[in-house]
């Protein structure tokens, strides 16, 4: 067990300060095999963050998926490395958000 947790740890990139309701929703993201990995980007402070964690995937990068999450009253970027397609990736991400509660 602790061994699937440390692989997990390292596939969540932390360049940056996470959200603090973010974190246990990427913790399970990483823990898909699917995942390559989850870098969190830039945080910004927004209005329309409020309630539970949101995730939108935005646009294609060279090697998987640029999603904005929305928690905590602020806005920040992800980059997730993966071979899933869109459709397949916001199932992933809505199990992700889902699996606190």
């Amino acid at each position: 067990m602790s061994f699937r947790l440390r692989t997990a740890q390292g596939k969540l990139k932390i360049e940056h300060s996470i959200l603090d309701d973010l974190r246990p929703v990427l913790d399970r993201l990483v823990a898909s095999v699917e995942i390559r990995s989850v870098i969190p980007g830039v945080i910004r402070p927004v209005r329309d963050a409020r309630g539970p964690v949101r995730i939108r995937i935005t646009v294609p990068t060279q090697n998987g998926w640029k999603a904005i999450a929305l928690a905590n009253g602020a806005r920040q970027e992800l980059f997730i490395s993966t071979v899933l397609g869109e459709a397949e990736l916001t199932a992933l991400l809505q199990g992700a958000i889902g699996g606190g509660k």
